[in-house]
């Protein structure tokens, strides 16, 4: 049987719930790994950090706040679906974000080990959510509509939008974990390059 005759079921709403709860959770742990060594990674979680650098408010509240702008966007440009599913996904990171210090340490971790496992895990825990038609908001719901209306790679546009936040978190970095913040970076956009194609996974 030629592989273009080949259908896929959609999935189911259980199948939707463990990947939108396995992908946020790889995300937070990557972000705990990030905040562990004084790192900081692109998109809408960077502009959190640089917030939270710079206010003291926690992290997981300015996640929410932040994604806000993004769902009316969302709702328009890719469907009630996705946008539920999105404002599940932040809403569970903002309770994870929160709730991680007082059940998960690390006591040694070198920043350039951080970089490279949480950019796996960010980019890992990213793809879950898309392949589910859900994403942690921001700067990927730009990124699939991309790739969704004119084909671009979704890796490839996260790239560009996490370089230019993390270019402007370095003024708010010593050096060492301004280069390691961009190496997370780019272990995670390579990542999501290499696995998130279109037309690479047909499930819905």
């Amino acid at each position: 049987m030629s592989t273009s005759t080949l259908t896929t079921a959609p999935h189911t709403a259980f199948e939707d719930t463990q990947a939108v709860f396995t992908g946020t959770l790889f995300v937070s742990l990557a972000l705990i790994l990030f905040n562990q060594s004084g790192l900081i990674t692109g998109g809408t979680a960077g502009v959190a950090f640089v917030l939270h650098h710079l206010t003291g408010i926690s992290f997981g509240k300015l996640f929410f706040a932040v994604n806000l702008p993004f769902y009316g966007f969302a709702w328009r440009r890719m469907g009630r679906e996705f946008t539920l599913k999105t404002l599940a996904a932040v809403s569970l990171l903002t309770l994870m974000t929160e709730w991680s210090p007082a059940l998960f340490a690390i006591e040694r971790l070198h920043p350039a080990y951080a970089a490279m496992l949480g950019g796996l895990l960010l980019g890992a825990g990213c793809l879950f959510l898309a392949r589910h038609r859900a994403s942690l908001g921001g700067a990927t719901v730009v990124s699939l509509y991309l790739q969704q209306t004119r084909g671009w790679r979704a890796g490839k546009v996260q790239v560009v939008i996490d370089v230019t936040v993390l270019a402007l978190a370095t003024l708010l970095l010593p050096l060492p974990q301004a280069l390691y913040s961009v190496l997370g970076a780019l272990v995670m956009s390579l990542f999501l390059a290499i696995n998130h194609r279109p037309g690479r996974y047909t499930g819905s």
